[in-house]
């Protein structure tokens, strides 16, 4: 579901204005031959490579809703393991306009069970990558997997 109902209830009274909205980026890895994977999503609003994200719904726990997202984009069930960073989006400019800005809680998060694959409308693509073979992504949505890489058990703070 690319617009959650409560965000188009909200974009109706204020049109394409710029809202800030509660996210969650759910960065999934899976050990393979030895090697680390991630999971990544080729999205169909620009074509680009990103890991698993999504608006919270109202009154949803982050780490439930990292999995939900992880489930619904790519049919995979996570374990939702620690919060890796908090920060915020750049401003976003949607297709149509709508202008939004992400409070981002990135969740490391390992595979479970599930083959991966597009399971919603989001996205046209979703694969696994070796960690040191990712393919180029936008800067902010890279921190986002090196936080989770660096295996830190303290969030990060962006600043």
């Amino acid at each position: 579901m690319p617009i959650p109902p409560f965000v188009a209830e909200l974009r109706r009274l204020v049109g394409t204005l710029e809202l800030w909205l509660p996210a969650v980026t759910a960065v999934v890895l899976r050990e393979r031959a030895g090697s680390q994977e991630v999971l990544l999503t080729r999205r169909a609003d620009n074509d680009e490579w990103a890991p698993v994200t999504g608006i919270l719904d109202p009154g949803e726990e982050p780490a439930v809703g990292a999995a939900r997202e992880a489930l619904e984009e790519t049919g995979v069930e996570v374990s939702v393991d620690r919060l890796a960073s908090v920060g915020a989006s750049p401003q976003v400019v949607h297709g149509n306009g709508d202008l939004g800005v992400y409070l981002d809680l990135t969740f490391a998060c390992t595979w479970v069970s599930g083959e991966a694959r597009v399971a919603d409308d989001e996205n046209t693509d979703v694969r696994w990558w070796p960690v040191d073979a990712l393919p180029p992504m936008s800067d902010w949505l890279r921190e986002r997997i090196d936080d989770v890489l660096a295996g830190e058990t303290a969030a990060r703070f962006r600043r």
